[in-house]
């Protein structure tokens, strides 16, 4: 397996050009989403069978028996340069937290992926490149809602997960029976759909969303794609799209935004829209 060949799409979201040292340290990259998160929301680390994630969390008294919103990031830094995989995937721009932050809706989380933001002796390259959404990963995230659950008492889950965050958040709908609304901004919902498009080695390890039509064909569905968005097209929602015998369930809508460029003002438009 090629493992440099799954880097083209991802590399486009942070290409540093030719001058590593500008990179933020990954403690300069916390303290930036530190900077970011509202003031009421405290960092919580989640543990796991497998891996340990960071949490932005606020009101748990106040979610009983209400729905849960629960942000899961994109990919982060998963390479450094185009040969290059990246030592720490916490992200330069955590697109996810920017996006919680145009929500006024009271009961919701920030949850990263594996390895970002935390260090860990689980956190193998393969968890932001090959194995990013693999059994262990989902798993992992499953842990993390029945947790939530447990401390929050709410009812249910809204998921919306950004970029492979997406597909993260498809996953686990497909396994749970208490996601009421599934979201997904700029997603990667079809893994299989996207490699073939970049022509990049398949993600054999990884579970693909578009393979759950039927666990998710009843899940209350909203995608957003971008216009410009040359990293996870247009394509790739709608090869998923074409997965599911019934539709009725399934809404998108374009925005006027590339794959790392200017999600909150749309994702702002939407949340007015949506109840």
């Amino acid at each position: 397996m090629n493992i440099i060949s799954y880097l083209f799409p991802f590399s486009l979201a942070f290409i540093v050009s030719g001058c590593l040292s500008s990179i933020p340290t990954p403690q300069e990259r916390k303290d930036s989403l530190l900077l970011l998160k509202n003031q009421e929301f405290a960092e919580v680390d989640i543990q796991t069978s497998t891996f340990n994630f960071l949490s932005l969390q606020k009101n748990q008294k106040n979610c009983k028996d209400k729905d849960l919103r629960v942000y899961i990031e994109g990919d982060g830094l998963a390479w450094i340069t185009r040969n290059t995989i990246s030592s720490d995937p916490t992200p330069v721009n955590p697109t996810a937290l920017k996006l919680m932050n145009q929500d006024k809706y009271e009961c919701k989380i920030y949850l990263a992926r594996p390895c970002q933001y935390i260090t860990s002796s689980q956190c193998n390259k393969k968890y932001w490149t090959s194995n990013r959404f693999d059994n262990n990963v989902i798993k992992s995230y499953d842990e993390s809602l029945n947790k939530l659950k447990s401390s929050y008492k709410n009812r249910s889950f809204t998921l919306i997960g950004y970029s492979g965050g997406g597909a993260v958040a498809s996953l686990v709908s497909a396994q749970r029976t208490d996601v009421s609304k599934l979201i997904t901004v700029a997603g990667n919902v079809d893994t299989e759909k996207w490699t073939t498009m970049h022509n990049i080695s398949r993600l054999d390890e990884s579970l693909n969303p578009a393979d759950f039509s039927r666990n998710l064909e009843n899940i209350e569905q909203y995608h957003l794609i971008g216009n410009q968005d040359d990293i996870i097209p247009k394509e790739v929602f709608l090869s998923y799209y074409s997965k599911f015998k019934k539709k009725g369930k399934i809404n998108y809508l374009y925005f006027d935004a590339t794959h790392n460029c200017c999600w909150e003002e749309p994702y702002k438009k939407f949340l007015d829209k949506f109840k």
